[in-house]
């Protein structure tokens, strides 16, 4: 294998595609974790809570998902209004399966900046996102490495 000093891109964008394709095999809903804050997320305000926004993403639920390397997009109904959401993947969080809770949550990857300017987890062990604006029983995500 060639020795490349050349920086890698991100994992992200591939391993989103990867778990979503891999839930739909599994005959699951994948769900989405994302954090509202970034800058050029678009998605629908009202439905954000604690800065962040759990979206189904499976094909009954949304029209045209393309996971870019640089975006997610799709357009979907929210209360019966047609959105256009666009989502840069490094506001994705989490992709996990919404009957199970099995998935993966991203850290911060080295090189990217931190969208607040604050210091944040790097090793994949952070809280689960989105788990303090959910019902209980719902499931957990779980780190997968």
């Amino acid at each position: 294998m060639a020795e490349s000093k050349n920086t890698m891109t991100s994992s992200r964008p591939y391993l989103v595609r990867a778990f979503n394709e891999w839930i739909l095999d599994n005959d699951c809903t994948p769900y989405i974790v994302v954090d509202a804050g970034i800058q050029g997320v678009q998605v629908p305000t009202e439905h954000v809570a604690n800065g962040q926004i759990v979206l189904n993403i499976s094909p009954g639920a949304v029209r045209g998902l393309v996971i870019g390397n640089g975006a997610l997009e799709f357009s979907a109904r929210f209360g019966g209004v047609p959105m256009q959401v666009f989502i840069p993947l490094q506001a994705v969080m989490a992709i996990y399966a919404k009957e199970n809770g099995e998935g993966m949550v991203f850290g911060s990857e080295p090189g990217s900046p931190d969208p607040d300017g604050t210091s944040k987890e790097r090793d994949g062990e952070q809280a689960s996102p989105g788990q303090e604006d959910r019902p209980s029983g719902r499931p957990t995500l779980k780190v997968v490495k």
